[in-house]
């Protein structure tokens, strides 16, 4: 059974899910654990840190940031770091994390949220539309920009 977890409400998880996450992306460590700590404040809304676990090992998880590395700082918050291990994927597990992190922000009082993805059809089965292209920091070519009204 896949449980769906904030980990704002489970900070015993705060390391082992910076480490997960580094270990997906390749982003510097100290960035996840700093992101996650502020998480764990409860002063902002942005940023939150969410996983999917089965028997207390992660097997998904998914972050909201400011800006997940590109030029239009306007579109924020956005969804970043979405990531179900090959194992677990075809299961509905990224669906339903996309589905709870809509719900929790909604809750909070985002009504928008934004996405930078590669992919050109998967967050379209989960009500995502495409926006537009913007330019990652970094990146050579321009990456997809995804929007989901809550």
């Amino acid at each position: 059974m896949i449980e769906l977890i904030k980990i704002r409400e489970n900070k015993n998880l705060a390391e082992q899910a910076a480490n997960w996450f580094h270990q997906k992306w390749g982003i510097p460590l100290d960035a996840y654990r700093e992101s996650i700590h502020d998480c764990l404040k409860n002063e902002k809304i942005v940023p939150q840190w969410y996983l999917a676990m089965d028997n207390h090992i992660i097997v998904g998880g998914l972050g909201v940031i400011e800006n997940d590395f590109h030029d239009r700082k306007d579109l924020t918050p956005n969804v970043c770091a979405v990531y179900v291990e090959e194992d677990y994927r075809c299961q509905g597990i990224a669906g339903k994390l996309l589905q709870y992190v809509c719900s929790d922000m909604k809750e909070l009082g985002i009504d928008t949220l934004y996405l930078v993805t590669d992919h050109t059809s998967f967050y379209e089965k989960y009500g995502w539309e495409f926006l537009c292209m913007v330019q990652g920091d970094g990146e050579p070519d321009l990456t997809r920009m995804y929007v989901h009204q809550l």
